[in-house]
């Protein structure tokens, strides 16, 4: 590879380096961050930077909303509590969701994955409104 041709892969991974660190800040404010500048030498973390979150989180094709409500979904299939719940605490810190619409989800998805999974979701859903709540008063 020439020298050129580095310098311009180099520039296209810093470049959706930063566009995935400022797509991966939005989708998760305040929960979760990452630096656009630094690499952390992870890389299964810096691929999903670049490539999830570089690409295709930032395709103007579907809302962050609805990007999140699919990809509940499909945590709530697998039962991942800890996963749902970051994704609910996401979506209240960017008002995506209410805590109202939160709840639903668990009443909605008894009848497409069953009781037992949908009590995980049921339960990290009222963990991170109380989270949440708990929060938002510490902030006034």
């Amino acid at each position: 590879m020439s020298d050129s041709n580095k310098s311009d892969s180099e520039n296209t991974s810093k470049a959706r380096r930063a566009r995935g660190a400022k797509k991966f800040a939005e989708v998760y404010k305040d929960i979760l961050s990452a630096d656009p500048e630094k690499p952390t030498g992870d890389a299964f973390f810096d691929l999903m930077i670049e490539n999830l979150f570089g690409e295709i989180w930032s395709r103007d094709v579907m809302s962050i909303r609805d990007r999140r409500l699919l990809l509940m979904g499909a945590i709530a299939a697998q039962a991942q509590g800890d996963v749902y719940e970051i994704q609910c605490l996401a979506s209240l810190n960017t008002e995506q969701l209410t805590i109202e619409q939160l709840r639903e989800i668990p009443i909605l998805m008894t009848q497409y994955i069953g009781y037992p999974k949908t009590t995980v979701l049921r339960n990290a859903t009222e963990k991170a409104i109380h989270n949440w709540q708990k929060a938002q008063k510490a902030k006034a």
